[in-house]
């Protein structure tokens, strides 16, 4: 069978961080996955380069729009790459053959009916590239719109409510992890909009076909961006269209909207299959907050795997929480689940099995005697493989990951049990070993998807091919060949945490100093927030207004305490959004790593006073 998985293409604003890894690793995991049971798996991933955000940053940077893409998309290609990413194609949406399919595609909408030209007047925000219904500020991202009026073309979303509640209720797997689906069919149910899909205002975008005699207009993002699935395909006649016909998209929660309405309704203009599955996982927070380069809590993934490897950090990341909802990411969470979960359990299990081997056989080992000394051993441990195709057709790598774990953690406690330092017993001792080369055989080929460069250490060790062929074999018999184990060093090793040297201290002028706004306010109230251990909810009286502000403060102040207090904040900070809340400023502090003190005037001020 045919299969398409895809990332969605990255938008070349900034350079790759963790949670686009994160989406790629999902990718990548499902297109091993796939191929090793002997399906043909068409691997897409790219970059998402029009629109008037990256025309303005190209600006900033002094280059053309084309060359800012390239810099940027170089780097995502770059990064796949060092993580051995195996993506069979890499679209870039400044590529001749994706302009001219958009170009066809929106010909073919036009001449079916769904598109009809107009004028759009509302709130659109920059930053997004999205039109926002009247909204002062983004919901999505909280920065200020702007009052659009432009002529534009428009798709006719709204009659394509009815069928798009059609297919959602005939495919109710369409969306992965089921729990998501709801909010797509309250959003549908609410009534759909037609979808203004040109604008005027700017010219980095594909222009309209010659044929429409409007060269004024240039297509929006998210068809230009939505498209690339079929373009990279060859749409309309490519060969390889037939991999559409099992789609699998992963993708971002911020981004479900687009592709779980927009997408499947322009399918459906074009005539074209829906796609199969829409697997759509949540944030990596850091400390609660959402990653964001204007708060300076972006991680680089390719920093953190060349410190503590390219395989932990996947294995982290796919393990830690369920695929859908957010989770909160430290080095040194990723370090106790490695040591514990790889070098403890696995590593461990492998260590064994190369030492006994040595230590008995001279690294000899066979299974001939497996099931007569441990035949219900045998199928209690192997019982234990069951649940694992589901828990991967559902979207559930933790759930997984968490049964494949109890494979291994039998194992060492069958060891553990029958103790073979102790027996006797020659050829039992050689049957349990064999029973856990059989096991750590079958387990291998579970691994490989997740984390792809050990497994392969793990196959040469024991002698396998990671192919779709020798996956069926050893699924009908997992008992090895008599054959000699290597000796290897540990395969996970423990990993220690790196400390960071301190960076040496900048200078600023006096003109960057002077666009600080700090004011001193008195809290009026605090609560803590249940969705974190290390948030406050602080409102905070500056004399002309009442802020709410979040602050990592939980662990060093009691609520209470700190009602009535003066502090000092940084008020013309950017507002984010943390946890649903809109944190409009910071709460200045001094700390030593150990200790925590907020900063505040040494005698009673007047709220709002300035610091200078």
């Amino acid at each position: 069978m045919q299969k398409l998985v895809s990332t969605p293409i990255y938008y070349v604003n900034d350079v790759p961080h963790l949670g686009h890894a994160y989406t790629t690793f999902i990718a990548d995991m499902l297109t091993r996955h796939h191929t090793l049971r002997g399906h043909e798996v068409f691997f897409l991933t790219g970059t998402d380069e029009h629109g008037q955000k990256i025309a303005l940053s190209a600006q900033k940077h002094g280059l053309s729009p084309l060359e800012y893409a390239s810099q940027i998309s170089a780097h995502f290609r770059s990064q796949w790459d060092f993580f051995d990413i195996s993506y069979d194609h890499f679209i870039r949406t400044t590529d001749s053959a994706h302009v001219l399919a958009v170009q066809r595609a929106f010909v073919t909408m036009l001449e079916q009916g769904d598109i009809y030209k107009g004028t759009y007047k509302g709130a659109y925000c920059v930053s997004c590239e999205s039109f926002v219904a009247n909204h002062a500020r983004c919901p999505d991202c909280q920065r200020e719109t702007s009052i659009l009026e432009e002529e534009s073309y428009f798709f006719r979303l709204s009659q394509y409510q009815e069928p798009l509640l059609e297919f959602y209720a005939k495919n109710p797997r369409a969306i992965l992890p089921t729990s998501r689906a709801p909010e797509v069919l309250r959003f549908i149910e609410q009534g759909l909009h037609d979808l203004s899909i040109t604008r005027t205002s700017f010219e980095w975008g594909i222009k309209l076909p010659p044929t429409c005699k409007d060269p004024k207009h240039v297509i929006y993002v998210w068809l230009d961006a939505l498209l690339n699935y079929v373009s990279a395909l060859g749409y309309p006649h490519g060969e390889k269209m037939g991999y559409f016909n099992h789609a699998i998209h992963v993708v971002g929660k911020d981004i479900l909207r687009f592709h779980a309405i927009y997408w499947p309704a322009f399918l459906m203009s074009l005539g074209l299959p829906l796609f199969k599955h829409l697997c759509v996982h949540g944030w990596w927070t850091i400390e609660g907050v959402k990653m964001s380069k204007s708060i300076g809590n972006v991680i680089n993934a390719q920093e953190v795997a060349q410190n503590y490897g390219k395989d932990p950090l996947r294995y982290f990341l796919l393990r830690e929480v369920p695929l859908g909802q957010d989770g909160d990411f430290s080095l040194e969470a990723l370090l106790r689940r490695s040591n514990a979960d790889l070098s403890n359990t696995l590593g461990n299990l492998l260590q064994r099995l190369s030492g006994m081997a040595w230590r008995y056989f001279e690294g000899r080992i066979e299974s001939a005697q497996v099931l007569q000394h441990y035949a219900q051993d045998y199928a209690t441990l192997s019982a234990l493989f069951e649940p694992l195709e589901a828990s991967m057709q559902e979207m559930q790598p933790h759930k997984y990951l968490e049964d494949l774990w109890k494979v291994f953690e039998g194992a060492n406690a069958l060891i553990a049990r029958d103790e073979p330092w102790k027996m006797r017993d020659q050829a039992k001792i050689m049957a349990l070993l064999g029973l856990v080369a059989a096991l750590l055989a079958k387990a291998t080929y579970y691994l490989y998807p997740v984390i792809p460069q050990s497994a392969r250490k793990l196959a040469d060790i024991l002698g396998l091919k990671l192919e779709a062929e020798a996956f069926g074999r050893i699924q009908e018999n997992p008992f090895l060949d008599a054959f000699v184990i290597a000796k290897t060093p540990p395969l996970f090793p423990r990993l220690e945490l790196i400390q960071a040297p301190k960076p040496k201290t900048q200078t600023i002028s006096l003109k960057d100093f002077q666009k600080l706004e700090i004011r001193v306010g008195q809290v009026v109230s605090v609560e803590k927030l249940e969705q974190s251990d290390k948030l406050l909810l602080l409102r905070v009286d500056f004399g002309d207004r009442v802020r709410v502000i979040l602050s990592g403060i939980a662990k060093h102040y009691a609520p209470k305490t700190l009602e009535g207090q003066q502090v000092c904040a940084l008020v013309n900070l950017e507002p984010r959004k943390m946890l649903g809340v809109l944190s409009e400023g910071m709460v200045l502090s001094a700390g030593d790593g150990e200790h925590l003190s907020l900063i505040a005037p040494l005698t009673p001020m007047k709220n709002g006073s300035a610091i200078s």
